[in-house]
């Protein structure tokens, strides 16, 4: 599997043709599975932009580039996030889909978990444009080795919620983000190998990692960890792809030695 770095820009056309090429260094690299960051498709001037991008369900460049690409690549692609529409002219869902190597949408999350964080320097709320989701979703992964995973979804700040995941009940969990260089520096890679340990799981988190063009900062390190907390690969900063191998019998093997998931009672 394959976690996807970017550093988006303001424009979606740019941002499509660059996630375009690392997803065709991920597939020849041999991934099954490609992750895409959060706001793959723009970081903004302004929060509000993302409403000017913002795509009915089911239909629309960003999703049909995403089909496009499962199809091409015969890859599964989980397209970090972009921004669908509701009900709310002045709101949108930031939501991630899945595409199976037919091109079909087979799973969406919506995340749940809406971002607040205010320092001397920096403020955010993502609440003021998003409406944020209400279900856990997670979908089956056939794969080439025999075994088929259980892929459990989630966004960015979802990490910090460790019951979502506990729900999830999954193989693999995907946390796609864009986090600040102030929180990822302090929590990122504590939290992945938390969540990690905690569901004894693969946790694939790709993530927006450089300086952009809005001036916006954010952490990177993209990386995949093992059911044991081990970082099996990582990139700091920059464009890239992040590669490692899912082995079902490693999995089996953590949750025999330690059945922790057995013994939860809440």
């Amino acid at each position: 599997m394959a976690a996807i770095q970017m550093v988006s820009e303001t424009s979606v056309e740019r941002n499509l043709v660059q996630a375009g090429q690392l997803l065709e260094q991920a597939a020849a690299q041999g991934a099954e599975l490609a992750v895409l960051p959060e706001y793959f498709c723009l970081m903004g001037l302004q929060d509000t932009d993302k409403l000017k991008v913002q795509e009915q369900f089911g239909s629309g460049p960003i999703q049909d580039f995403l089909c496009r690409s499962a199809q091409k690549l015969g890859l599964w692609i989980v397209g970090g996030t972009l921004p669908l529409a509701t009900t709310d002219a002045a709101r949108a869902r930031n939501s991630s889909l899945v595409f199976d190597p037919r091109g079909q949408c087979v799973a969406r999350y919506d995340k749940i978990h809406l971002f607040r964080f205010e320092n001397e320097k920096e403020s955010y709320d993502e609440s003021c444009v998003l409406e944020r989701g209400a279900h856990p979703v997670t979908f089956d992964l056939p794969s080439i080795d025999g075994n088929s995973y259980r892929i459990g979804m989630s966004i960015c700040y979802d990490l910090r919620f460790p019951e979502l995941y506990r729900q999830l009940k999954a193989d693999i969990l995907l946390v796609p983000s864009a986090f600040t260089f102030t929180t990822g520096q302090a929590h990122w890679e504590i939290l992945l190998r938390a969540r990690a340990v905690e569901n004894l799981a693969f946790v694939l988190a790709s993530a927006q990692g450089g300086v952009h063009e809005n001036k916006r900062k954010t952490w990177g390190h993209s990386m995949i960890v093992g059911p044991w907390g081990q970082i099996l690969a990582e990139q700091a900063q920059g464009n890239g792809v992040v590669v490692a191998e899912v082995i079902k019998e490693t999995l089996q093997t953590a949750r025999k030695r330690l059945p922790a998931l057995d013994h939860a009672v809440l």
